[in-house]
């Protein structure tokens, strides 16, 4: 089914900057010159016909294994039941100058897509452009379609909260109608039990966030214990959103929820080798996902925090890193109360970038850190024209490249494991589908 929901904008007038911090280097499209590269990987699939791609999502529907592309063309399905590394295209939603639909959440339950509006979509800026939160009907995946579309002061990401009974939508960059002494969006919390009518609340929340400053919220990621993870610039926090706690910062023992969670740990990163503290996203690892340092309980179960740090610098060794925390110390509300005399930060206990590692191309200047993901003790992250990387992070304090595959025409955004396989969202190439061989 097709919905055609903005006229079309052409691909070269989206902005080609990341989402953080809205700047690096060169477009989509741009190749270097220098050939690619691969190493410990077998290429299994590709599927051009998805370029523009931005993010992926998988849902089961029985015995059928369906995938979820977003992107700046809006929304395409795929059927990797017969084939997984040669996935048909079995329905769309057509949204030309979507932007940008980062880490979009689906509801495996309800079958929903809920796709974030970024005020740079369909022409918009940061100053004045439009955001929102589209909820995308998938009970039939051949035919997706819009069951409503709310406005929303921000825009960015939006994540599922409680079971997806709850939206938190933040970033980018504040409106020309927001207050002066913001440095970007926080996050609103938009109601969408009835999903024909989502609700938003007036008054956003994760408010001075960066050393008592309201800031730039970015993305939201929920572990397995329900602690909601919010990453931005003043790095990242995390929040119950359900069930009884003492709220470290006032000491008051309350119900969390989504409209009024309560801060469990987290705060300011310390320095690493970029100059920047904006986290675009991250990772609780708990259970024995690549939990504590090979499962000698060096760190502890839980007490550790992967985040990206996505910045652009001039030149591959200033840019963002993959940054890999401990969360001991800020479990009393420390990262609530951080204030630039008084900064709190976790201690950094491992670092991973790009410049100057096996397979990097020393001609592109686009290597920040984003998005990753996380099975067993191998950690796989996009690093944009730098291509996808391979980490064993059985140490956290030395992760280690196994493997990569960097096209010379690379643009990916984001990696996702799945049933074994790889699945790479690559706003160039369209969908790359690896097998890890080493």
């Amino acid at each position: 089914m097709m919905v055609t929901v903005a006229a079309s904008l052409a691909a070269a007038t989206l902005p080609a900057q990341a989402c953080g911090e809205d700047g690096p280097p060169g477009g989509a499209g741009q190749v270097t010159g220098t050939p690619g590269a691969e190493k410990n990987v077998k290429v299994v699939g590709n599927l051009p016909d998805a370029q523009g791609a931005i993010s992926l999502s998988f849902l089961p529907y029985g015995n059928r294994d369906i995938m979820v592309v977003s992107g700046e063309f809006g929304l395409k399905t795929y059927d990797l039941t017969a084939n997984p590394a040669a996935p048909q295209l079995i329905g769309r939603l057509d949204m030309p100058g979507m932007w940008e639909t980062e880490d979009t959440q689906v509801d495996p339950v309800r079958k929903r897509a809920f796709l974030s509006r970024d005020p740079r979509a369909f022409g918009g800026d940061t100053h004045t452009g439009e955001s929102g939160i589209y909820v995308v009907d998938l009970a039939v995946p051949e035919k997706p379609s819009v069951l409503s579309y709310v406005k929303v002061p921000a825009g960015h990401t939006t994540r599922c909260i409680n079971d997806c009974r709850y939206l938190w939508t933040g970033g980018p960059a504040k409106a020309d109608n927001m207050p002066a002494d913001w440095g970007g969006r926080p996050m609103w919390v938009t109601d969408i039990s009835d999903p024909r009518n989502p609700k938003v609340f007036p008054d956003p929340i994760e408010l001075a966030r960066n050393d008592g400053k309201t800031d730039y919220v970015h993305d939201v990621q929920v572990d397995e214990s329900g602690v909601a993870w919010v990453s931005g610039r003043g790095g990242v926090r995390g929040y119950w959103t359900q069930g009884m706690h003492v709220d470290p910062v006032t000491g008051e023992n309350r119900a969390a929820s989504a409209i009024s969670p309560i801060p469990y740990a987290g705060g300011g990163i310390a320095e690493t080798a970029a100059p920047s503290r904006f986290m675009h996203n991250s990772f609780r690892p708990i259970n024995g996902r690549a939990k504590d340092g090979g499962g000698t309980g060096r760190f502890g179960n839980g007490n550790l925090i992967y985040a990206t740090e996505e910045n652009f610098a001039d030149g591959c060794a200033g840019d963002g890193v993959l940054v890999i925390a401990s969360l001991e110390g800020s479990y009393d509300g420390e990262g609530w109360r951080s204030t630039p005399e008084k900064p709190f930060r976790l201690n950094t206990v491992g670092t991973w970038g790009v410049a100057g590692q096996e397979g990097s191309d020393p001609l592109s200047g686009d290597c920040s850190a984003h998005y990753f993901d996380v099975q067993d003790k191998v950690l796989v992250q996009s690093f944009y024209a730098q291509g996808t990387r391979f980490l064993d992070v059985s140490d956290p304090t030395n992760p280690t490249q196994i493997a990569y595959y960097r096209p010379a025409d690379a643009r990916s955004w984001a990696p996702y494991w799945h049933k074994g396989l790889v699945y790479i969202a690559d706003n160039n190439r369209g969908i790359d589908i690896l097998d890890l061989t080493a």
